[in-house]
């Protein structure tokens, strides 16, 4: 018997970057630690985040590469760099270098954390002749910096900041098609974040959850659309 899909009319809020598990949202749910018990449900991205790199760091990048390979693992990251936490960032550095490797091999998108270092980050990501969707989460700068990393083909993510009216500002300048949405570790719930961004671009919700759901399947290969038989 022939069965016929057909999309549904509601579309999925999608939120790219959270750190909490909600069966109730269409999510990627970062892993930081404790790669080997990854659940067999959902979608993950994985990585090692500067705050975190150790002298344990090194066992820990083995069990990610491991873990990488799984198709519920849509992106590598958080990871990146960061001028303020404590750990030497010669050894961030490092790090950052072997997961962007790592994304290249198994053709998965990058998710980067990026504090006070954005020169040093695009200098890394040009320097590594990075092919892979980048996506800058939690985005709170301003306009001058957002179009220049939009103007090299990079994503980014916007969560809580837009509540702070300059970042809400950035966003409205910045083309949907390179956007995301996120908790990340925030009390928001993702349809509340959607609907501030959606009255900040002067739109439905559903014309920005439909373009949002697009740019999700052409950088992740994830398609959170729901069908019903």
């Amino acid at each position: 018997m022939l069965l016929k899909y057909h999309i549904l009319k509601i579309v999925l809020y999608i939120d790219i970057h959270t750190h909490k598990q909600n069966s109730k949202t269409a999510s990627i749910v970062n892993c930081l630690s404790n790669f080997s018990q990854l659940p067999a449900n959902g979608f993950y991205s994985v990585g090692i985040h500067p705050w975190y790199i150790n002298t344990e760091t090194e066992k820990q990048f083995i069990e990610l590469a491991l873990i990488s390979k799984q198709a519920n693992v849509v992106a590598i990251g958080e990871c990146g760099l960061d001028k303020v936490c404590k750990t030497d960032f010669t050894l961030q550095e490092q790090y950052f270098i072997k997961q962007i490797q790592l994304a290249h091999a198994l053709h998965k998108p990058l998710i980067i954390h990026c504090v006070k270092a954005y020169n040093e980050v695009m200098q890394i990501i040009e320097q590594q002749k990075v092919q892979v969707p980048v996506v800058f989460h939690g985005f709170n700068k301003g306009k001058a910096l957002a179009q220049a990393l939009i103007t090299k083909g990079y994503y980014l993510s916007f969560g809580k900041h837009l509540l702070n009216t300059s970042v809400a500002g950035t966003f409205k300048s910045l083309p949907l098609e390179q956007l995301f949405l996120e908790t990340d570790d925030s009390d928001m719930e993702i349809e509340e974040i959607y609907k501030m961004a959606a009255g900040i671009k002067n739109m439905d919700v559903a014309t920005l959850t439909e373009q949002l759901t697009k740019n999700a399947l052409r950088v992740f290969n994830v398609n959170f659309t729901m069908y019903d038989e």
